[in-house]
């Protein structure tokens, strides 16, 4: 986690909200990204679909089986999609997401019984860093508006 802490940093010094996310495969790290939304002007640019399309590239394979996924807030409905989709084995996230989380929070996408895979989940894991960026980021964004 602490890695996708770095690449929300990244995300947070850019300007975007400071979403960080790695792909680990075998213990090691195969891919990691941040929020990109702003600069390519993509709605989907999001840390999570950044990271699992570098993983899917570097991986050659549309499956991402046995590979986990660290991401620093509770993916949203899009990603959680996303993850279900590229069968990643387990996500571990940080801060939950009460307004759009879709891994328990709000919705539960990736344990639906509806869909074909479902993913190991654990939350909570460094979450006071991790939604402490995330709230010093729209405190300021909230300041330069004032």
């Amino acid at each position: 986690m602490q890695e996708a802490l770095k690449e929300a940093g990244k995300a947070f010094s850019e300007e975007e909200v400071p979403v960080g996310a790695v792909v680990v495969y075998k213990n090691r790290i195969i891919a990691r990204a941040h929020n990109q939304i702003e600069r390519l002007k993509d709605p989907t640019a999001h840390a999570e679909m950044l990271a699992l399309t570098s993983a899917a590239n570097f991986l050659g394979n549309k499956w991402l089986l046995d590979s986990s996924v660290y991401v620093t807030i509770e993916p949203c409905s899009m990603c959680a999609g996303a993850l279900v989709l590229s069968r990643i084995a387990n996500l571990y996230f940080g801060a939950k997401d009460p307004k759009t989380g879709a891994c328990g929070s709000v919705f539960n996408i990736v344990n639906s019984k509806k869909l074909n895979h479902r993913i190991k989940v654990k939350g909570g894991i460094l979450a006071k860093e991790c939604g402490g960026l995330l709230s010093e980021f729209f405190k300021r964004k909230r300041n330069k508006k004032s």
